[in-house]
């Protein structure tokens, strides 16, 4: 990361600041402390409200499994793959949103 020095400079927004030890010499960098506010908000803003849950199921010949489903939250620890995180994020959120099913056809 190049990060040019200026007064009260802040490099990338990462709290680091320049400081030169006896205003001579090369630049070092001390860092300093930050306070980071994180809010989970809705990925689905606006599409299908009224429904409880917002799965999709599509029909899909060549799998491999009978059913497959997969991440729209984001928040998967196996992603792409969905592992239920949805079901915490919507709690945060209030947000409806599910996985995407992918169904093998019965023959």
């Amino acid at each position: 990361m190049a990060c040019m020095v200026g007064a009260g400079f802040s490099c990338g927004g990462l709290g680091l600041k320049p400081s030169r030890a006896g205003g001579a010499g090369p630049t070092q960098w001390r860092q300093r402390k930050a306070v980071v506010v994180v809010r989970a908000v809705a990925i689905n803003p606006e599409i299908r409200k009224s429904e409880e849950k917002v799965v999709d199921s599509v029909v899909v010949s060549e799998l491999s499994k009978p059913l497959t489903a997969y991440c729209r939250c984001w928040r998967s620890g196996t992603f792409p793959l969905c592992d239920g995180s949805h079901v915490k994020h919507n709690k945060a959120t209030g947000d409806n949103v599910g996985p995407l099913l992918l169904k093998k056809p019965k023959e």
